[in-house]
């Protein structure tokens, strides 16, 4: 299975050709899916770095570092952001909560040091400069989080990514054709609503760009997002599903929205991260705007990588605009949210009701 998993990021999602340079992020857990994705990128013949980081690491340089430290770009991640023509962040995690008990002045420094390198991240994704796809290994901290056993975890990451199957680059080139239809509907549309019982927001996304993503910048993908116009956003959005985001669980999330700008917010488990976030630069606008079509994710796990792309699902990220859809907002942070559309919600556009509970009706 893993080999099958290796040939799939490294042929479809990001098509390697021979002498460019991939760069691999994952920890010490993830070593045996770096492994085989090693020897596949060698074959076609890519040049290969690769960074694993160890249990602790994270816990260990907030509780230990300098300020001199926390300051320091990494040299190599920088250089790869930079330099290389694809990179693939493998998320192999030994504790999610890792870093809870953090320090935000000490976290917010390391962002800063972080920031260069993640606008040429953004920058060079955005305009096909730097090809890239996050995917999963499986481990026991996901399994937990997601209150499933790892077999069971390991199971549910081979069904999402179509793993299961003969070729599973076969499946993701049909997804890819029933997204493009939706994709070229939209990026005809002006105005966008979604509407259910615990959520009525509105947005513009005209001349913003719609992006079918099937597989080829995330494994499992199955979604297609765009950017708001971002003083257009207004009403009010309750996100159902809970996420974690730096290592704090946040849930029952609702969003007041004027003028673009969140006004209020809260959140029934949570709260003083949402106090956190909203502080930081570009934190209260929208940069992403999207719905999930993979139907064969049907169960929040906490891991936005899985739930961001649920059929019958939309999400909203505050922060960072991706720029290949236009968008314009800019920040240290991209977070998802969440909330289910398949009891009685509704999307429209320009005013026609194309999506109703968890399908589009175009």
């Amino acid at each position: 299975m893993l080999k099958k998993y290796a040939k799939l990021l490294t042929r479809y999602c990001l098509y390697l050709q021979p002498g460019e340079k991939l760069f691999i992020r994952s920890t010490t857990l993830g070593e045996p899916l770096v492994r085989e994705v090693y020897r596949e990128a060698l074959k076609l013949g890519a040049i290969v770095e690769y960074e694993l980081s160890m249990q602790d690491a994270s816990k260990i340089f907030f509780q230990e570092a300098s300020d001199a430290a926390l300051r320091h770009t990494p040299t190599l991640y920088n250089h790869a952001m930079r330099d290389f023509d694809a990179y693939l962040y493998i998320r192999a995690p030994y504790n999610l909560m890792e870093t809870k008990e953090t320090d935000p002045s000490r976290q917010k420094m390391r962002q800063q040091a972080l920031s260069e390198p993640s606008k040429i991240y953004f920058r060079r994704t955005g305009d096909g400069e730097m090809k890239r796809s996050l995917c999963q290994y499986p481990t026991n901290a996901n399994a937990q989080m997601a209150g499933m056993s790892l077999d069971d975890y390991t199971d549910f990451i081979m069904q999402a990514c179509y793993l299961t199957e003969d070729d599973p680059a076969a499946h993701w080139k049909a997804l890819s054709k029933t997204q493009q239809r939706i994709v070229d509907y939209l990026n005809d549309v002006s105005w966008m609503r979604y509407k259910a019982s615990h959520t009525d927001i509105q947005f513009s996304v005209e001349g913003r760009t719609w992006i079918n993503s099937d597989g080829k910048t995330n494994m499992p993908s199955g979604e297609v997002f765009s950017a708001p116009i971002e003083d257009s956003v207004q009403g009010k959005i309750h996100f159902t599903h809970p996420s974690v985001y730096r290592g704090v669980e946040v849930e029952g999330i609702t969003l007041t929205v004027e003028q673009g700008r969140v006004i209020s917010y809260s959140a029934t488990k949570g709260q003083e991260l949402l106090d956190t976030i909203f502080n930081i630069e570009g934190a209260d606008h929208f940069g992403e705007v999207a719905i999930g079509t993979n139907y064969q994710i049907q169960r929040a796990t906490k891991n936005i990588l899985f739930d961001e792309k649920i059929g019958g699902t939309i999400h909203m990220a505050v922060g960072q605009s991706y720029y290949q859809c236009g968008g314009k907002n800019t920040s240290s942070i991209h977070w998802d949210m969440i909330t289910d559309m398949s009891k009685d919600g509704q999307i429209y556009a320009d005013g026609k009701l194309i999506y109703e509970k968890g399908k589009f009706l175009i």
